[in-house]
């Protein structure tokens, strides 16, 4: 197995491609890299912001009636058709509720939502035809448009104050998920194609083969800038999902804040940057059906063809409630992940059902390492920290996870039901876990750690007791 450290140079090269150089004279300790919050600092400076010109189209000179029913469909595509003619701008969504179809943003524009706006996407499944080149768990194909998408597009951004509702509840998108979400409609199910859509994966059918959109009930997300740069999300509240609400795919320079993310819907992720480089999410509020953020790169044979890891990326002040996970990594992570940084968040829900978590196995695999956390305090959680090498197949596949170079430090949690679900294979431990300060006022039970390659704790109790990982 590879070393799990990684070397000067190659610490110098990461910060380097992050926009920044460091002096090394610094260095704490060896087995660590140096001043790593420092190489935090050098990504959030390095991310670049969108040029959006300083010009503004009113949606209502387009037609727009914000009354709650009219459909605004083609005062939206025409908003952006004379923006983008026009170079660019941004254009301006005032109060009101605003019905609209998919939108297809362009480079150099920014929708902005006006406090007391609410732009509505209306939930008929035909109108987010013809299909697009978008991701599905990690998997590419032609599906439903996203109901904001971008492709190839520089410099795009959704900004304000208002809202986005996605349209999406028990019978709208949502029973697509099947089991118990499915109201009686077990005519309308996604199961079926999402095994077909993973063995086209799996037997490299060409992308453009692969057509699952009308009669196949893959939910859409909400928000999909495929392959662009410089991207902003800020200010603005988020509703009703169908799928995952903010999934940037194949990007670099994104920027995420002061966010609300409220749908408590199936695989209701918040945000979700995939195969992305250089991404900060910061002062935004989660309170999600799935994992609050998710950092992936691709599922299996998709993501390893692709190899793009997701890197670069500091999350921070963030505010997570219900969810299956508040910072995690996985599943979809074949393309590996480096240079994650969590910082300043709050956790707590009764329905919070991990705070930091990895989840991985041997069919997904990926090189998940350099992963930093501080300063994180949790009220409830169900599960504290895990990182879990069995998800879903389990030990199924020919691709060991190689999961690597991880500190937590200064973390406080209130009540845990459990500490820790840590496991990794005998053949393959997870490497070098390093625990400072990390205190745990109630747990109901410590949990599992088992093949763990260096696990350090240092000032860690548990229940008022210290904690040593023998």
């Amino acid at each position: 197995m590879p070393s799990h450290k990684l070397d000067r140079r190659t610490f110098i090269s990461l910060l380097a491609a992050a926009g920044g150089t460091m002096c090394l004279s610094s260095c704490r300790n060896e087995r660590y890299l140096p001043d790593d919050w420092d190489m935090a600092d050098q990504i959030r400076r390095s991310i670049k912001t969108p040029d959006i010109p300083d010009r503004q189209f009113d949606l209502r000179e387009f037609g727009a009636i914000g009354d709650g029913s009219s459909d605004c469909s083609t005062a939206f595509s025409g908003a952006i058709a004379e923006c983008a003619k026009a170079g660019g701008g941004r254009i301006v969504v005032p109060p009101g509720k605003f019905m609209t179809g998919p939108i297809h943003l362009r480079s150099h524009t920014d929708l902005h939502l006006s406090e007391g706006a609410t732009v509505a996407f209306i939930p008929e499944p035909a109108r987010y035809l013809p299909p697009v080149l978008t991701h599905w768990e990690g998997l590419e194909f032609m599906g439903y448009s996203p109901l904001i998408y971008a492709r190839g597009q520089t410099d795009i951004a959704i900004t304000g104050r208002g809202t986005l509702d996605g349209g999406g509840d028990e019978t709208h998108w949502w029973h697509w998920k099947g089991g118990r979400w499915s109201i009686g409609k077990t005519d309308e199910d996604q199961k079926f194609a999402r095994s077909m859509l993973m063995e086209d994966a799996e037997k490299h059918v060409p992308v453009a083969d692969r057509i699952y959109a009308n009669g196949a009930y893959l939910r859409p997300p909400f928000i999909q800038p495929f392959d662009c740069e410089r991207v902003l999300i800020e200010g603005i509240t988020i509703r009703s999902a169908p799928f995952w609400l903010i999934n940037p795919v194949l990007c670099r320079d994104v920027t995420v804040r002061g966010v609300t993310c409220e749908s408590l819907g199936p695989n209701s992720d918040g945000c979700d940057p995939e195969s992305c480089r250089n991404v900060l999410i910061e002062n935004c509020l989660f309170d999600t059906g799935d994992d609050c953020i998710a950092i992936k790169s691709g599922r299996n044979a998709d993501g390893r063809r692709i190899n793009t890891p997701c890197e670069n990326i500091v999350i921070a002040d963030c505010d997570m409630r219900a969810g299956h996970g508040g910072v995690v990594i996985g599943s979809e992570i074949s393309g590996g992940v480096r240079n994650v940084f969590a910082e300043n968040c709050r956790m707590s829900s009764p329905d919070l059902e991990r705070a930091i978590r990895i989840k991985t196995n041997s069919v997904r695999g990926g090189v998940i390492e350099h992963l930093r956390y501080r300063d994180i305090t949790v009220g409830e959680v169900q599960d504290a920290i895990v990182i879990n090498y069995y998800y879903e197949e389990g030990d199924a596949g020919n691709f060991d996870p190689i999961v690597r170079d991880i500190v937590v430090e200064n973390l406080s949690i209130d009540n845990a039901q459990r500490v820790f679900q840590v496991r990794g294979f005998e053949r393959d431990p997870i490497g070098d876990l390093r625990l400072s300060n990390v205190h745990v006022a109630a747990a109901g039970e410590i949990g599992i750690v088992e093949h763990v390659s260096n696990f350090v704790t240092d000032n860690v109790t548990i229940n008022g007791q210290a904690y040593k990982f023998k």
